[in-house]
């Protein structure tokens, strides 16, 4: 098997240094599922990875694109696949850093997918409840062999979203289907949200130090691009605007972030295979992710 480590969750939670430590127990690389830290220009206002950090274990997709350039999340999911197969025909497992939920599911599930009914869905949920997995997977082997062939049929999520589509007469496409001896070991940081924002706070005022205003505006000609369309420099181009003064551009910058890591947050607590672990330290948090593995 294949072992693919996810350490995902929000914002300013830790996912960088808990990466690079546990890339370094397993003596693998990293693969960003960062939104903002693949653009190539792009450096203090999307808290790229520190020298120290991208010395000590080799990272991927990080300053992956130009800012010219759009990247959306099928692209990414399309190219870290490719990227993957690849990369584990000479290793043994990768770890995943990233906060843009989009990203990973691009990666993990595949995104060309029509969405099918409630209707449909309740349906599917049903027959999960009443006759398990067995039953689901057995469904779906008559209905469309070949899909059955390339799916996981022990991850009942996946056997429940294939039997939806064909279920649905939508069309489905096998090659988006995750390789079954690859396994996904999905981890996630948990910090009191107080602590969490406190800690957004820090970071701000920590990129401010560096020069997150400099860069900021030196971007001003390119302000309308997809790229900097973000937290942290839309801000501060309001300033340069006239739109705000800078001690509310600085405090907006602040709460967008605040605000963001509470859209990450829902959106990870969603996903049912994610380990919430405590932030201790490196060495313990490390074993946590090591230990999250048998289940």
């Amino acid at each position: 098997m294949k072992k693919v480590f996810i350490i995902c969750g929000p914002t300013a939670s830790g996912k960088t240094s808990l990466a690079v430590a546990l890339a370094q127990d397993l003596g693998t690389e990293i693969l960003s599922a960062d939104s903002r830290q693949v653009f190539q220009e792009l450096n203090i206002g999307v808290s790229k990875p520190e020298a120290s950090e991208l010395a000590a274990v080799k990272h991927h997709f990080i300053g992956h694109v130009s800012i010219n350039e759009e990247y959306t999340a099928g692209r990414f999911g399309k190219e870290a696949k490719e990227f993957l197969n690849t990369f584990f025909q000479n290793h043994e497992s990768i770890v995943i850093c990233g906060g843009t939920g989009l990203y990973i599911k691009a990666l993990t599930e595949g995104l060309d997918r029509p969405p099918v009914s409630d209707y449909i869905r309740d349906e599917v949920n049903e027959l999960l409840e009443e006759h398990g997995l067995a039953f689901l997977a057995t469904m779906l082997e008559e209905k469309d062999p070949e899909l059955a062939a390339q799916t996981n049929l022990l991850n009942p999520r996946r056997v429940q979203r294939m039997l939806e589509w064909v279920m649905a007469d939508k069309p489905v496409s096998p090659t988006q289907e995750w390789p079954s001896d690859w396994k996904i070991i999905k981890v996630a940081i948990e910090i009191p949200r107080e602590e969490l924002y406190k800690r957004i706070d820090q970071r701000v005022d920590k990129m401010l130090a560096k020069g997150l205003w400099k860069e900021a505006e030196g971007f001003l000609q390119s302000q309308h691009l997809n790229a900097l369309q973000t937290v942290g420099y839309q801000e501060i181009f309001e300033f340069f605007d006239g739109k705000s003064k800078k001690e509310n551009a600085i405090e907006k910058i602040k709460q967008h972030t605040r605000n963001y890591a509470k859209r990450q947050i829902t959106w990870f607590k969603k996903d049912l295979d994610i380990v919430w672990i405590e932030p201790e330290n490196q060495a313990d948090m490390v074993k946590a992710v090591l230990a999250s593995q048998g289940n």
